[in-house]
């Protein structure tokens, strides 16, 4: 059977009755522009207005039915006086209000010495009840339209109740029948119900408000399949792509042969994935996941080296410029013996400088840009560029990702880093249309981070232990989860830990913090590095991609407050060098018990993988930010922590589909915004 008048979902509001300009715009501001769009807006809740309630039984505030008959009506010429109308019941009187109008519209749904059934808000002014603009009135003939529970939407400014419940109705009782995409027999072994009843139960019953309902679990699933579906075909079209294999091994293994360690199991694994692409004939578009200080730097380096004697320019890409420096320090001395030109370019690069590498880089006389954002700006140009490396990255959502893939050509291979250990199910979600490698574990001559915990009433003994480290050179972080003191907020301030440690450590102490601009951070930054202060204090802007390998000691305030994973990325900033890394957790008293759970799993595990995991399940997918930012705001009602299950049924699923029905898939993708997605030129 073939969709029927499937187009009906995807045209605008104002195809529908009684939705002009004005209704447009408002509907506009939630966020409604479709049919489809109205369909995806479920009731968060009911109202019941099932019950009629009598004059004298009535309870100010709450929302109650009424049957009462038409008394008087009063119109007052009288500009901005409200218009009355008086009606009564057997056991009292009441007045209804209306402000702004008009006098023949009321005059129809008020006939006088009629009965007629009101619904709305009760309240109570100069000792009688009223009711304010009702949501409902209508005749008794027409009273099961009122007396029922009543689904209850989020709205806007210019939208009342009954004039959405009037859309959304006409939406549903229009809505064609839409051949299922998936086959009766799946729906009925997993508890779920074909597309149609699924979508009217939401709208009818308190369904909406269950995520774990049989028609709430049916749209979550399309959408994840949707999702994957999207990242299925970006990574087909990827695939697809041919290019010149890059490889050549005389660098890679001289490089080896110098270094002063051994590479761990998990770096080994990861480089050979990666040198398996470079030597394809298909396009590399891989991620490289690792713990803080797994060493995912200088394996990405090994495998530039690859790429560079083979003859291509390669770029390695940072967020920042600190960061960024310290890749191009590491690469200049990993590189020191094979005569390549290695070049370092960011915003602040002085013009003249920048206008001689954009030239060299152009005739194909530098080997490897290492920088900032700016290097792909649009006048900067590679005479052969063959490989982009991303680092600290994993906010690149998916259309970001594609197009990132097309930046260097045809015939670039790219791979993304990032630091930030993601649960699985997310994984699946962020980046499914990439290959994926993983490092888990750490240079053996790394230390594990001893981490403690204090409470915040005993701080004062922390401050001989601290003036012991600075004489001997060690530096630290002190961590705080505010800039500024709050009214509302029990927490620590940056600044004011600053006043005070200043005043203990004079010109030791540099404060960093999100409200700074860019230039004022790096410079104190620097300064950190060249070890002109000690004691760093800051917001949570060192969390990820600053190595300062003299600062062994982190300091973290409020750290209750604080989720698991955040908690793990900024105890990575120490003990990256070979002197033991310490983590104090300063917590106030009376913790919560997930508070505690947290401190607990932090202390005794080092494993950002497992963290994260644990993480996922203490604080539930909506508290986790920087996931959301990575893509998975995408989800309008998928939930990876309450809907796990769903996202391996989808996986297994999309994986068994030979010969999915053309007109089914596109209809999916456009359904759940994923179509403009995969609509790219050129991959």
């Amino acid at each position: 059977m073939r969709l029927i008048k499937k187009d009906y979902i995807f045209q605008s509001v104002n195809k529908l009755k009684g939705v002009g300009p004005q209704l447009s715009r408002y509907l506009k501001n939630k966020k409604i522009e479709k049919i489809k769009d109205i369909l995806f807006s479920l009731p968060y809740s009911e109202t019941d207005r099932s019950v009629i309630t009598k004059l004298n039984n009535l309870e100010i505030g709450k929302i109650q039915t009424i049957k009462v008959i038409v008394k008087k009506l009063n119109f007052p010429r009288i500009r901005k006086l409200p218009n009355k109308i008086q009606c009564e019941d057997e056991t009292g009187k009441i007045d209804i209000v209306y402000f702004n109008s008009r006098e023949g519209y009321l005059r129809k749904i008020f006939p006088l010495n009629n009965w007629v059934i009101i619904s709305g808000k009760i309240n109570f002014y100069r000792d009688k009840y009223q009711i304010s603009n009702p949501d409902y009135v209508t005749t008794l003939n027409n009273k099961d339209y009122v007396l029922k529970n009543l689904p209850k939407y989020n709205l806007t400014k210019g939208i009342n109740e009954k004039k959405y419940r009037g859309i959304s109705e006409q939406v549903i009782q229009n809505l064609p029948h839409i051949n299922d995409w998936i086959d009766t027999k799946f729906l009925n072994k997993n508890k779920m119900l074909n597309w149609n009843e699924a979508i009217k139960k939401l709208h009818n019953s308190d369904e909406s408000k269950n995520n774990q309902s049989k028609s709430f679990r049916r749209i979550v699933f399309d959408e994840i399949c949707a999702n994957f579906l999207t990242l299925s075909e970006n990574r087909n079209r990827i695939k697809k792509i041919k290019k010149i294999k890059k490889f050549n091994e005389f660098f890679y293994l001289k490089i080896l042969d110098i270094l002063p360690f051994r590479l761990t199991k998990g770096q080994q694994f990861a480089l050979k994935e990666i040198n398996k692409d470079l030597k394809s004939d298909l396009r590399m578009f891989r991620i490289l996941q690792g713990d803080v200080g797994s060493g995912k730097t200088i394996v990405s380096l090994l495998s530039i080296a690859n790429v560079i004697e083979s003859n291509y320019q390669c770029a390695l890409m940072a967020p920042t410029e600190i960061l960024a420096n310290q890749h191009f320090q590491l690469a200049k001395k990993i590189f020191k013996d094979l005569n390549l030109n290695i070049e370092f370019l960011s915003g602040k690069t002085e013009p003249k400088k920048r206008k001689k590498i954009l030239f060299s880089l152009e005739k194909g006389k530098i080997d490897l840009l290492i920088g900032t954002h700016a290097l792909f700006q649009k006048k900067i140009v590679f005479k052969k560029l063959g490989y982009i490396v991303i680092d600290e990255q994993h906010k690149f959502g998916v259309k970001q990702r594609s197009d990132l893939a097309i930046k260097g050509g045809k015939n670039c291979d790219v791979l993304l880093m990032s630091a930030t250990p993601i649960p699985r199910t997310m994984m699946m979600s962020i980046y499914g249309d990439m290959d994926i490698s993983k490092i888990k574990d750490k240079p053996s001559m790394r230390k594990e981070t001893i981490t403690l915990s204090k409470p915040e009433k005993k701080i004062d003994e922390l401050w001989p232990y601290l003036e012991k480290q600075i004489r001997n050179e060690n530096q630290i972080f002190w961590v705080c989860p505010l800039i500024n003191d709050s009214k509302f907020l029990d927490y620590s301030s940056a600044k004011k830990k600053f006043d005070i440690i200043s005043k203990k450590f004079p010109n030791k102490v540099g404060l960093i913090h999100g409200a700074m601009n860019k230039d004022e951070k790096e410079t104190i930054l620097k300064k950190f590095l060249n070890k002109e202060i000690y004691i760093l204090v800051s917001t949570t802007v060192i969390e990820v991609g600053i190595d300062f390998p003299n600062a062994n000691i982190i300091i973290i305030e409020n750290s209750n407050k604080f989720g698991l994973a955040q908690l793990h990325q900024l105890r990575g900033r120490v003990g990256r060098g070979k002197n033991q890394g310490i983590c104090i957790l300063l917590f106030k008293e009376s913790l919560s018990q997930n508070a505690v759970k947290r401190l607990k799993i932090l202390k005794n595990s080092d494993d950002g993988f497992f963290i994260a995991e644990e993480d996922l399940k203490l604080r539930g997918f909506g508290d986790l930010t920087g996931y959301q930012q990575s893509g998975l705001k995408n989800f309008r009602f998928a939930d990876p922590v309450i809907h796990d299950d769903l996202f391996k049924l989808a996986e297994s699923f999309i994986l068994k589909i030979d010969n999915i029905n053309q007109e089914k898939y596109n209809f999916l993708l456009k359904l759940y915004d994923r179509a403009e997605i995969i609509n790219i030129k050129e991959v």
